[in-house]
C-alpha cells in the first residue's frame, strides 16, 4: 500500500516500508548511470521547441538549424539531426525529457556550478560532500574501514576515468572507484608499516593510505572478475569515448558486479565559438558531441536489452548549465541557465515533463532559459522511486524540500505514478508591467510556491510559500521594486507548475 505524504503540503508518494538500505545492498541489482556533459550543454540546440522556432531564428540566425533538417518528435518538439539514437529511444518509450532544469541563483562558472550539481547544495552554500556520497555515508559511516566485506564485496560506485567523481564524496573518503581500462587493472604496492613506537605524527594518515590501497587492490580483483565474466552483445560506435565508457558499464553489469552508481562523462560542451560549421549549422562541434551522446546511449540501451539486464539500469544526463538564448558574435553561445535533462531506460516514465521554453519578441543579451524544475527534485525522485529512499532520508540528504516528479515507472517497482500537469490556466497580466500585475490561476489544495527570477536565473524574491485551498486564486504581484528588464514568475502548486515571462518597464 502506498500513502500520500506532504512535503510542506506538496504531495508525494512514499513507499510504505523504505527499501533504501535494502536496495543499496549487494542483494539488490538496481543501477543508476550518471552521464555528465561537461562544459554546459546548449539545450536549445539539442531539443528544439518548434512553437518558438521563428523567435529563435531571429536571435540565433547563424547557428539555427533549418526546421526541415530537425528530427521531429511531435508538433512541439524536435531533436538535433545528429540525435537519431535519442529519437529511437523516444519512439520506443525509453526516453524521458525534463524541460528547463536548473537551480535558483544560477552560477555561470563551470567550476562552481558543477560543484553545486555534484553536491546538491544551494548556490550560496559550500558543501564538501556529494549527494550520492551522503546517502552512502548514512548506512556505511565507517567506510572505508573494513570494506570490502562479505556483504559488500564490490565498489559502491565507479567513475569511468582516472579521477573519482565528487558526486560520490563522503565525509571521510570517496565511495567511488576510478576505472579507466579494466584490461589494465594492476595491484598497488603496499606502503611500509609505520613504527608504532616511533613518531606518531603521521600514523593515522599512513594507516588511511594503507586502507585505501588494500581496498583498491580488493576492488580491482572483483571488478576484473566481473569484467571477464560479463559480455557485450551490441555494436558500439568507433572513436567515441562515451561509447567506450558505457560499453564497460554494460559488461560489468552483465558480469554481476553489484555496483550501484556509475559516472561517465563527455566533455567539450563549452561552445563559445564555432558551435556550428560556418556553411552548415547541422554540422560542427556541438553536432559532433550530440552525435557521440546519442549513438553511445542508444548502443548502451540496446546492449542492456540483449544482455537481459535492461530492467536493472536507469540513466540520466546532466550538465552544469545551459547556454544563453541569443547567439554571440563568434558563432557560438555563452553560459546560460536551464537546459533539458534526459533519463533513459526501460523503467522510466517516457515523454515530456514541463513545457517548451518561452522566447520573447525581445531577448536580452544575458537572458537564459528560465528554470521550471529544480535539479534536486530530479535527484530526490530517482532516490525515492528507483532506490526506495524515504522522504525523510531524501530531505536530510538534500537539505531541502522538493517537488516529486513521476519519472520512474514499470519494472515491478513499488511506486505510484502521478501525472505531471502544467498549470495551463495560469496568466499574468499585463505582460508589460509597470508597478504591478495580476496573477490568476486555478489552484489545488496544498503547497503553493511563487517566485520571481531574473533573466540570468537569479532568485529575486519568494512571494509565497504556503498552503492554499482549491479554486481560483487572484494575486496582485507588486513589481515597483524591480528595475526595467526581463523576469520570470515561477509557480509551483503540488506536482503542477508553470513559468511565466514578463517585462518590467519604467
Amino acid at each position: 500500500m502506498t500513502l500520500p505524504i506532504l512535503l510542506k503540503g506538496m504531495e508525494v508518494t512514499a513507499i510504505e516500508k523504505s527499501g533504501f538500505f535494502e536496495n543499496l545492498s549487494s542483494d539488490n541489482d538496481r543501477v543508476l548511470v550518471l552521464v555528465q556533459l561537461n562544459g554546459g550543454n546548449d539545450g536549445l540546440n539539442t531539443l528544439i521547441p518548434l512553437d518558438q522556432f521563428d523567435k529563435l531564428m531571429n536571435v540565433r540566425t547563424d547557428i539555427m538549424i533549418p526546421e526541415s533538417k530537425l528530427l521531429k518528435l511531435d508538433d512541439l518538439h524536435a531533436l538535433h539531426p545528429m540525435m537519431g539514437g535519442f529519437r529511437t529511444l523516444h519512439d520506443a518509450g525509453k526516453l524521458a525529457t525534463i524541460q528547463s532544469v536548473a537551480y535558483p541563483n544560477q552560477n555561470r562558472s563551470h567550476f562552481r556550478s558543477t560543484d553545486i550539481w555534484t553536491t546538491a547544495s544551494d548556490a550560496e552554500d559550500f558543501i564538501s560532500t556529494g549527494w550520492i556520497g551522503r546517502f552512502f555515508d548514512t548506512d556505511h559511516p565507517t567506510f572505508p574501514e573494513n570494506y570490502p566485506n562479505s556483504e559488500h564485496p564490490d565498489p559502491f560506485a565507479i567513475t569511468l576515468g582516472f579521477v573519482v567523481s565528487d558526486t560520490c564524496q563522503g565525509q571521510s573518503t570517496n565511495f567511488s572507484f576510478a576505472l579507466n581500462d579494466p584490461n589494465t587493472l594492476t595491484q598497488l604496492d603496499q606502503t611500509e608499516e609505520g613504527d608504532s613506537q616511533g613518531n606518531p605524527c603521521y600514523r593515522n594518515e599512513l594507516q588511511f593510505i594503507q586502507t585505501i590501497i588494500r581496498q583498491s587492490n580488493a576492488y580491482s580483483e572483483t571488478v576484473g572478475a566481473a569484467y571477464e565474466k560479463g559480455n557485450n552483445l551490441a555494436v558500439y560506435p568507433e572513436d567515441n569515448d562515451l561509447a567506450r565508457q558505457l560499453k564497460i558499464v554494460a559488461r560489468l553489469v552483465s558480469g554481476g558486479l553489484k555496483t550501484k552508481i556509475y559516472v561517465v562523462s563527455l566533455g567539450g560542451f563549452d561552445t563559445h565559438a564555432n558551435q556550428t560549421a560556418f556553411d552548415d549549422p547541422t554540422q560542427g562541434a556541438h553536432s559532433n558531441l550530440l552525435g557521440f551522446l546519442s549513438s553511445a546511449v542508444q548502443s548502451f540501451q540496446e546492449d542492456l536489452e540483449k544482455l537481459g539486464v535492461e530492467k536493472k539500469v536507469v540513466g540520466m544526463t546532466f550538465s552544469e548549465f545551459g547556454r544563453r538564448i541569443k547567439a554571440n558574435g563568434s558563432g557560438g553561445t555563452d553560459h546560460g541557465t536551464a537546459a533539458p535533462l534526459f533519463l533513459f531506460g526501460s523503467c522510466i516514465n517516457p515523454g515530456f515533463f514541463g513545457e517548451n521554453p518561452q522566447i520573447g519578441d525581445q531577448v536580452g543579451d544575458d537572458e537564459g532559459v528560465a528554470m521550471q524544475f529544480d535539479f534536486r527534485s530530479v535527484y530526490a525522485s530517482i532516490l525515492m522511486d528507483w532506490f526506495g529512499a524515504t522522504e525523510e532520508q531524501v530531505r536530510a540528504t538534500l537539505f531541502r524540500d522538493f517537488q516529486k516528479l513521476p519519472i520512474i515507472q514499470g519494472c515491478d517497482l513499488n511506486t505510484s505514478i502521478q501525472e505531471e500537469v502544467l498549470i495551463e490556466d495560469a496568466s499574468l497580466l499585463p505582460n508589460l508591467v509597470q508597478n504591478s500585475a495580476m496573477l490568476k490561476f486555478e489552484g489545488s489544495a496544498g503547497q503553493c510556491l511563487i517566485q520571481i527570477l531574473n533573466a540570468s536565473g537569479g532568485l529575486i524574491r519568494t512571494l509565497m510559500s504556503r498552503s492554499i485551498t482549491s479554486g481560483t486564486h487572484t494575486i496582485q504581484i507588486e513589481t515597483d521594486y524591480l528595475e526595467a528588464g526581463i523576469y520570470f514568475l515561477r509557480l509551483v502548486n503540488n506536482n503542477r507548475h508553470r513559468t511565466l515571462r514578463f517585462v518590467k518597464t519604467n
